[in-house]
């Protein structure tokens, strides 16, 4: 068994936060793979599956971000799982949006749903970082987190969180370079080559003029009358 968490605030009030973009991707995985549906446990909603070939418990706390922690501890010792096999999805104020990296351990970065989950159960599990910008000053950081995404992000965030999930698989699987690569197709997809055009027909020499002399004609006259005619 693995466990995806998402972080986010519950609530509809909260659902379309940049906060909340781990909860938009559980939702989209879910949806995706086919899940069954999202069931009240472990102090939050829970979605059960399979991805590849590995089964997958899909976590959204329902404690509020700053408790995330107490969902995850739950669901940990429910299913007697070790860190390794924890992967939590959050929201990252330090990646331009619509970035995405994968991190092993490591401290939370002032992210109260990390610094949560990581007072509870350790710090030894795999963080999916999505970004979503920073607003520039650390006095607006509250508002931001905790505003809806503005209308001129709904591309750039679809093909993420269609990214996560086509990569899915992979991150269940422990492969984290074919994760990347799945995300990277959908929010930088190569730029399909332009086919060679075709050289332009070399420039055709300049047909010769057409002469318009007249040519001389053969002269029919007599000796004679050439003679007469050059003293007329």
């Amino acid at each position: 068994m693995k466990l995806f968490v998402g972080l986010g605030n519950p609530g509809a009030k909260y659902a379309g936060n940049r906060h909340n973009i781990g909860f938009m991707a559980m939702d989209r995985i879910a949806a995706d793979h086919g899940f069954g549906p999202w069931k009240s446990a472990f102090k939050g909603e829970v979605a059960e599956g399979r991805l590849g070939s590995e089964k997958v418990l899909l976590v959204k706390p329902g404690t509020f971000m700053n408790l995330s922690g107490q969902s995850v501890q739950a669901a940990m010792a429910f299913y007697k799982l070790t860190l390794a096999e924890i992967t939590v999805f959050h929201d990252e104020l330090d990646l331009a949006p619509g970035k995405c990296r994968i991190k092993e351990g490591g401290g939370h970065a002032g992210h109260n749903g990390l610094r949560s989950i990581s007072g509870m159960v350790g710090e030894g599990y795999r963080r999916v970082r999505l970004g979503i910008g920073h607003p520039g000053h650390k006095d607006a950081v509250a508002a931001y987190v905790l505003h809806d995404f503005a209308k001129s992000d709904q591309d750039w965030l679809d093909d993420l969180l269609r990214g996560l999930s086509d990569g899915a698989p992979h991150l269940a699987a422990g492969d984290g370079q074919k994760f990347m690569n799945a995300v990277a197709l959908r929010v930088a997809p190569p730029r399909s080559s332009e086919k060679a055009r075709p050289a332009p027909p070399a420039a055709q020499p300049a047909a010769p003029a057409a002469r318009t002399e007249t040519e001389p004609q053969e002269d029919s006259r007599s000796p004679m009358q050439r003679l007469l005619d050059r003293f007329r």
